[in-house]
C-alpha cells in the first residue's frame, strides 16, 4: 500500500482501542506506537542511497517486511515507547507487533508484493487483489471518522473502527476470492498467470504468459475477460550482456513473477506486464544495442 493508507491503517488502529481508562501520556504513547508500527517496515527505502549495484528493487520490501521481522520491529518499537513515554507491559509489544503485521501482511496483497519470508526464500510473495491504493479503504476510514465525530457520543469510537476493520477485512477476502476465480478461469490456457487489481472495485487484470506470447486480460467476475493487450516476448534472447551492462535489469528478472523480453534494432530489455499501460511498462529495464558492442 501506499505510505498515506499505512498512515491511515495506524489512525484507525489507533482509534479501534478502548481508551476510556487510559491516561494523556498511555494515549500519546498509543498513538506512536500505532503510527511507528504502520511505517517502519518502509524504512528499506533508505537502502536506495546506497545501492550501487542495482539492487534496490529486491531491498524495497523485502527483508524489513518479512513475516519473521514483525517480533524485532515490535520490540524496537516498544522499548522506545517505554523510554519516550514511560509506559510498560506486554501491551505495547504486542500492539506494536500487530500495527507492524497489518503493514506487512497488507502489502503483500498489491502487485508489488514482498519479500514476506526473508531471510528464508527471496520470492516475492503476491496476490495482486489489491491496488496499491484503494478507495474503498479510504471510504471505510473516513465513514467511520465521520461517524464517530458527527454522533456526538452515542457510537463508542472504538467499536465503530473495529466495524471499520472488519469490513476491510471483508473487502480483501471478496476482492481475493474474485481475483482467485478470474486466475482458475483461465489458468489452463497459460503456463504462467499473475494478477493485478484495478483501481476500480471488483476489476481485474490477468496477465498470462504462454511460450513467446503473453495476454493481458482484463474484466470482473460479472463480465468476461477481454483481451487488451498481447504482447511479444523474445525467449530466445541471450540476457547476459544486458545484466553486465545494466545490472537493474537482472533484478527486474529476479524480482517479477516473469517478464516480457524485448529484442529489436535499437536496445534489448525487459518489463514486467502487470505494469503495462498504455503502449509501456514503467518498469523497464533496457540498453541501447550500440552500448552492448
Amino acid at each position: 500500500m501506499d505510505s498515506v493508507t499505512h498512515t491511515l491503517f495506524g489512525l484507525t488502529l489507533y482509534g479501534a482501542v478502548d481508551k476510556s481508562t487510559m491516561t494523556k501520556k498511555e494515549k500519546r504513547a498509543l498513538l506512536a506506537t500505532a503510527i511507528a508500527g504502520s511505517q517502519i517496515p518502509d524504512i528499506d527505502v533508505i537502502s536506495s542511497w546506497w545501492d550501487t549495484t542495482g539492487r534496490y528493487q529486491m531491498w524495497h520490501r523485502g527483508i524489513t517486511h518479512s513475516l519473521f521481522m514483525v517480533p524485532v520491529w515490535g520490540a524496537l518499537i516498544a522499548v522506545s515507547a517505554r523510554v519516550l513515554f514511560r509506559v510498560r507491559g506486554g501491551f505495547w509489544f504486542l500492539f506494536a507487533m500487530l500495527a507492524v503485521w497489518i503493514h506487512n501482511t497488507s502489502d503483500i496483497f498489491n502487485a508489488w508484493g514482498t519479500g514476506y519470508f526473508e531471510p528464508f526464500s527471496s520470492a516475492r510473495l503476491t496476490f495482486g487483489a489489491i491496488p496499491i491504493v484503494d478507495v474503498v479503504f479510504w471510504l471505510l476510514m473516513a465513514t467511520g471518522l465521520l461517524i464517530t465525530r458527527l454522533g456526538r457520543g452515542r457510537f463508542p469510537s472504538h467499536r465503530v473502527f473495529r466495524i471499520v476493520w472488519a469490513l476491510m477485512a471483508v473487502h480483501v477476502m471478496a476482492q481475493s476470492v474474485q481475483g482467485a476465480v478470474l486466475v482458475n478461469s483461465v489458468k489452463a490456457d497459460f503456463e504462467q498467470t499473475t494478477l493485478t487489481a484495478d483501481f476500480i472495485p471488483g476489476v481485474f487484470t490477468v496477465v498470462g504468459k504462454r511460450d513467446e506470447e503473453v495476454q493481458l486480460l482484463r474484466g470482473s467476475v460479472w463480465s468476461e475477460l477481454k483481451p487488451v493487450a498481447i504482447l511479444e516476448s523474445r525467449e530466445d534472447t541471450d540476457l547476459q550482456p544486458l545484466f553486465a551492462q545494466n545490472p537493474k535489469a537482472k533484478t527486474l528478472y529476479e524480482w517479477s513473477p516473469f517478464v516480457v523480453i524485448v529484442n529489436d534494432e535499437e536496445r534489448v530489455g525487459l518489463y514486467d506486464p502487470r505494469f503495462y499501460r498504455n503502449g509501456a511498462s514503467f518498469l523497464f529495464e533496457y540498453m541501447e544495442k550500440p552500448m552492448m558492442r
